[in-house]
């Protein structure tokens, strides 16, 4: 029998999704849903109070507690009407059996098996992410990294970098690992990204994501003490390729780190100004975009990596290009870029390779255009400031300006 040819008691129904309900579960508000409606609401959708009362709810899976005498008179109820049994739902995972998990991963016969569940059930669910990251388990895959470098060995990498991503470890805790490892956790990363490994693509992906996690929240202390062959395997990674979200990853920890005086000479030593412009020069996406133009503002700030942009044939011509092209933020650091150019690397070829690919004529047009007064005001500046070299060009009516 089908259920729509019975009438379904209104308190098997949850009240969210309006189906009959499979693993009730009672918030703290004492109303009973089914567990995967509750869950993608506080989860997902980041609401923090109870759909029925209004009432606050808080947002951790321990709060929801099971309802087993309804999901017993349910399945009952189904095999009395002839209706397909609601299934007992599977117990969902806790931080005891988490932390079994974790204990298991030192047995060196046990290790594969562990990684593999460990991922399995991350990727399952979001409330077993949560779990898993109060287990502690983005620690504990980071340890296993570095184990595995420590003793050169590759096997479980791959899952371990998989796991760290998916539960994506708490700012604090990532703080812990940097300093309780004494940046062995970046080496160690480092190494993997020189790893050649089968499905090299995905693997390095995720291992630059780790990366640009561990990266972002490491203090500037540790950022300051980055090592030559750090840039080297970052930009090396952009060259052979990997997919989008590693490539936006790697661009991330190039943007974080480039402020440092000494990163920057690191940077454009390592490559990474023609390999960025080579980037672009692909039509990449707007976020892409913006992440390159920011590298390339910081870059531009030293001499040696102003050079070397425009020293490459398209140099100039891609920053032009994506000014009024992308976005604010790009605008923002093409405009940054090119009043760098003008201002210290002002020769006369480069001029003259600004006058030939438009770049002038597009600084008329941020004039002219609907932009933010600082970037108009940044236009001026610089046409204001080479009106000898304007007045000659035939690109560019001198008595607009």
């Amino acid at each position: 029998m089908s259920m729509e040819d019975i009438e379904i008691p209104q308190y098997f129904i949850c009240p969210i999704s309006l189906q009959i309900m499979k693993d009730p579960v009672t918030a703290i508000t004492g109303i009973t849903y089914d567990r995967e409606s509750i869950e993608h609401w506080v989860f997902q959708a980041n609401n923090t109070t109870c759909p029925v009362t209004k009432q606050p709810l808080t947002p951790t899976y321990s709060d929801l507690t099971p309802n087993h005498t309804l999901r017993r008179l349910i399945q009952s109820w189904c095999t009395q009407n002839a209706v397909d049994r609601i299934p007992t739902p599977k117990p969902p995972l806790d931080k005891p059996s988490v932390v079994g998990l974790l204990n298991d991963l030192r047995c060196p016969k046990l290790q594969m098996k562990t990684l593999r569940k460990l991922e399995f059930f991350a990727v399952e669910h979001e409330r077993n992410r949560k779990c898993m990251v109060e287990a502690g388990v983005g620690r504990a895959m980071a340890s296993y990294i570095v184990s595995c470098y420590e003793r050169k060995e590759t096997a479980g990498i791959e899952e371990a970098l998989s796991v760290f991503n998916l539960v994506r470890s708490t700012s604090s805790e990532v703080r812990v690992l940097v300093s309780a490892n004494d940046d062995r956790i970046i080496e160690a990363l480092v190494w993997v990204l020189g790893l050649d490994v089968d499905n090299c693509v995905t693997f390095k992906s995720h291992a630059v994501m780790v990366l640009k996690t561990i990266i972002g929240k490491a203090s500037s202390s540790v950022v300051e003490r980055l090592k030559p062959g750090f840039f080297d395997r970052i930009v090396g990674v952009l060259k052979q390729g990997i997919t989008q979200q590693g490539k936006n990853a790697a661009l991330q920890i190039m943007l974080d780190t480039s402020p440092w005086g000494r990163n920057k000479i690191m940077l454009v030593e390592s490559g990474a100004v023609f390999e960025l412009i080579e980037l672009e020069l692909s039509f990449p996406e707007r976020r892409t975009s913006e992440l390159v133009l920011g590298i390339l503002f910081h870059l531009c700030s030293c001499a040696d990596g102003r050079e070397k942009l425009t020293s490459h044939a398209a140099g100039i011509a891609v920053v032009t290009k994506r000014l009024l092209n992308v976005s604010p933020t790009a605008d923002d650091r093409a405009m940054l870029i090119l009043s760098l150019i003008c201002r210290f690397s002002g020769s006369y070829s480069v001029f003259q390779e600004m006058l030939k690919v438009g770049t002038f004529s597009k600084l008329c047009l941020v004039l002219q255009g609907d932009c933010a007064c600082y970037l108009k005001d940044k236009a001026k500046e610089i046409l204001r400031a080479h009106c000898d070299v304007l007045k000659d060009s035939r690109c560019i009516d001198i008595t607009a300006l």
